[in-house]
């Protein structure tokens, strides 16, 4: 008996294998369970089934038993699936009960094109989505399965997809494609992964990718990839309505670079965009950008043509609210030296902020001080600057070059001018000083290099900057280099300024060799008229920027003027003064022939008593009425005037001396008081005109036989006023 039971023991076991040996590879064919699938398919309207011969299989894995058929007649919502095979796995215990429940449900599609499911899009929301994905989504294959998990009465629980597309190609911004995509991706009721993402965005290379979407409340994407890309000229072009908007994009020449990118987006139920994040890092390795037109400016000597970066390390975030770009690395100007290169930009939608440390090798010119920084040596900019739409802040400007620092704390633009700032420092060879802004601007300091001073001060741009600024001055100045390398020594001013402008001076320097400069300025508060008058002993200085002037040599100089809103009356007397080497009255004296006179000039220099200007300004045109020049050698008398544009036109008369003597000496009292009796013969001048744009005149004579009477009174006038 026992050995019976043993062998049957062995027999059952045996027809077990056997029968999970059966099961779990070609199954057992039942028809049994036909009607009860479709009927449990049914229950979800949307679904249409037709199955032919099922199998009884097992899962070895899973130890479950399950139902399969193969080339299964699959419709959702009227729109044929195909699929390769299904599963159906049956609550067994439930059978025991006459009421058989689906647990869950394999279904393995057959390899198919991506466009083949463009009819299944039509059941998405919103209708802009699913028409981005009908109109974009041009080519792939897709292999898939799905895992269906249902409840007790048969309504969904849950879902798994998993799969591969392959060869996939989306259309992007019209002809921007991206192709070659490979991804694989797992989805159920709530997320989406999608993994393994590679492809070309055109020349721009994906890899690495991966994007995830969770679908609990709304819609959330995360992605992460890695691009690499070469752009370059033809690139551009190619693409020009992608880059059009982009105006700098225009001057890209080359850029290579390697960058990670994460991205994540929140859409709310209507998938309307709640917030969003860009991370990226990354390596810029090269990048060229070519300029159309090069630049020159007042700062640099170089004109930039080419701007070149290379092993430039970037990150940047963008969000709804706030965004940065950080960047470290090498940059070089017409492809000479690589210098460093550090900055952070952090930005939106009004404010910008921007964190800048640049090293720099080439020349720089600050006209206002004089300082010049030579190419042999590297230099250090930082700068922290604010701009808040029309408003430009800059915290911190540091400019450091060996021992020379210039610093800037509090500089405030508004509408692209000057506004104001709260310190300046400046340290260089020739400057030594400190300005401060708060209740007064305080000027104080060792030395200033003013050479270039009057210079900048004339210029349209530099009276337009200080348009700003209102209040009142002090300033101390131990040493001041003035043109011609004089020293003012020993200068104090104590003003007012307003709208840019000084209203109120009263000032004194000291050149030394007991000579003095004196400035004064008061106003008018009824007429609100300035009158402005300054004295000095030394006159080159003062006027090197005048042309008119060159090869001017000695003289006391007096300046008088009437100030009233945007013109001016002004007088000018220097007296007792050389003209030396002056080419002007060179080049005159040649055409009139006047030999001897010409070689004085040339030699120990013209000598005159008397230079008077008289002359009005009004809009940037300057009337000259009246210069008056009084020398022993010769007189002249001269009217013009300079228009916006800078021309020069001028006519006078020159009459040489002994001429001139001749002539007043026959006119009757008046001429035996200025000049003692001489008997002389023959009267003659010569007329001339002075015309054409500035540093480029030209000059024409007339000889004149007779004199003009207002030529004759103001020379006796002078004789007068000299004797």
């Amino acid at each position: 008996m026992k050995k019976i039971f043993i062998n049957l023991f062995y027999l059952i076991v045996i027809t077990l294998i056997i029968l999970i040996l059966i099961l779990s590879s070609n199954g057992i064919e039942t028809n049994k369970f036909n009607k009860l699938i479709i009927e449990k398919a049914s229950n979800t309207k949307k679904i249409n089934l037709k199955l032919d011969t099922i199998k009884f299989k097992i899962n070895p894995k899973e130890l479950s038993l399950f139902l399969e058929t193969q080339n299964p007649k699959i419709s959702y919502n009227d729109i044929f699936i195909p699929a390769k095979n299904i599963q159906v796995y049956i609550d067994f215990l439930s059978l025991l009960k006459s009421d058989p429940q689906i647990k869950k449900i394999n279904l393995q599609l057959e390899k198919l094109d991506v466009t083949q499911l463009n009819k299944l899009t039509l059941m998405l929301k919103p209708s802009n989505f699913k028409s981005l994905i009908n109109n974009n989504i041009k080519a792939g294959n897709l292999i898939s399965e799905i895992e269906i998990f249902l409840t007790d009465n048969s309504k969904l629980e849950n879902f798994i997809a998993r799969g591969k597309v392959e060869n996939l190609k989306i259309r992007l911004l019209n002809d921007f494609n991206f192709k070659k995509v490979s991804l694989d991706f797992f989805a159920d009721k709530n997320d989406i992964l999608i993994k393994n993402i590679v492809g070309n965005l055109e020349e721009i290379q994906i890899s690495d990718g991966d994007i995830k979407l969770n679908l609990d409340d709304g819609l959330k994407i995360k992605s992460n990839f890695n691009s690499s890309f070469n752009i370059d000229k033809s690139f551009i072009n190619k693409y020009e309505k992608l880059f059009e908007k982009y105006e700098y994009s225009k001057y890209i020449k080359t850029i290579k670079t390697s960058l990670n990118n994460n991205i994540s987006i929140d859409f709310d139920k209507t998938y309307k965009v709640k917030n969003y994040d860009y991370k990226l890092t990354g390596n810029l390795s090269e990048a060229e950008i070519e300029l159309s037109k090069q630049i020159k400016n007042n700062f640099i000597d170089e004109k930039i043509k080419n701007i070149f970066l290379s092993n430039f390390q970037i990150s940047s975030n963008f969000g709804p609210k706030n965004k940065n770009f950080i960047g470290t690395g090498k940059y070089s100007i017409n492809n000479l030296d690589y210098f460093d290169l550090n900055f952070k930009n952090d930005f939106n939608k009004d404010l910008a902020k921007l964190e800048l440390e640049i090293d720099y090798g080439g020349s720089f010119l600050l006209e206002f001080i004089n300082y010049k920084k030579n190419k042999n040596s590297i230099a250090n900019f930082s700068l922290d600057i604010i701009k808040n739409k029309n408003e430009i802040k800059i915290n911190n400007l540091n400019f450091k070059d060996k021992k020379d620092l210039i610093e800037i704390n509090g500089l405030e633009f508004k509408e692209n001018k000057f506004y104001s700032f709260k310190k300046l420092k400046v340290k260089t060879q020739n400057n030594d000083f400190s300005i401060q802004n708060g209740k007064k601007i305080l000027v104080k300091g060792n030395k200033f290099d003013a050479t270039n001073l009057p210079k900048f001060l004339n210029t349209k741009k530099s009276k337009d900057n200080f348009i700003n600024i209102s209040n009142e001055i002090e300033i101390d100045f131990k040493n001041i280099l003035v043109p011609l390398s004089e020293e003012l020594q020993n200068f104090k001013l104590i003003g007012e300024i307003k709208n840019g402008q000084f209203v109120k001076i009263s000032s004194k320097g000291d050149f030394g060799g007991n000579n003095f400069l004196d400035i004064s300025m008061k106003r008018d508060k009824i007429s609100n008229k300035k009158y402005l008058e300054i004295y000095s002993d030394l006159t080159r200085p003062l006027l090197t920027e005048y042309s008119f002037f060159n090869g001017l040599s000695g003289g006391k100089l007096l300046f008088t003027s009437l100030i009233e809103k945007s013109k001016s009356n002004s007088k000018l007397k220097i007296e007792d003064f050389r003209v030396i080497n002056a080419p002007g009255v060179i080049k005159l004296l040649s055409l009139a022939d006047l030999g001897g006179l010409k070689d004085l000039v040339e030699a120990e220099g013209l000598s005159f008593d008397v230079l008077e200007i008289d002359m009005e300004e009004k809009n940037d045109f300057l009337k000259l009425n009246e210069i008056l020049a009084l020398g022993p050698s010769m007189s002249v008398l001269m009217e013009g005037y300079q228009d916006k544009s800078g021309l020069i036109s001028l006519r006078g008369t020159l009459v040489p001396a002994k001429t001139l003597n001749k002539m007043i000496a026959k006119i009757p009292v008046i001429g035996n008081i200025v000049i003692p009796k001489e008997v002389g013969e023959g009267l003659f001048g010569i007329s001339f005109k002075i015309k054409g744009p500035k540093g480029k005149t030209k000059i024409t004579i007339n000889p004149i036989k007779t004199l003009t009477p207002r030529f004759i009174q103001k020379i006796i006038e002078k004789n007068k006023e000299t004797r």
